[in-house]
């Protein structure tokens, strides 16, 4: 149910509520309340929830990011390492 779904059949169920005699009209006004509360709380706990899941992503992007860039200056300072250690014992030969 969309947020103007829902707030037409509150409007329409608080609209039917006035119509009900005074004792029973307390109750139900009081209920509809918490619902209208309970729907504009989990609203926002929607929201909070919905912000922490971008964020979420966001960061295992830049720590994939950061993972690929360290396995490419690993490569590198491997090859680095080896082609020093292949000219140091063509070195050590002659």
């Amino acid at each position: 149910m969309d947020e103007k779904t829902f707030h037409d059949k509150l409007t329409s169920l608080m609209g039917q509520i006035s119509t009900l005699p005074e004792a029973e009209r307390a109750k139900l006004t009081e209920l509809a309340e918490q619902t209208r509360q309970r729907h504009l709380k989990l609203k926002k706990t929607v929201g909070e929830l919905q912000e922490s899941l971008d964020y979420l992503r966001l960061s295992i992007k830049y720590l994939v990011f950061d993972l690929e860039a360290t396995r490419r200056e690993n490569k590198y300072l491997r090859k680095m390492l080896d082609d020093a250690g292949t000219k140091g014992d063509e070195g050590g030969n002659a």
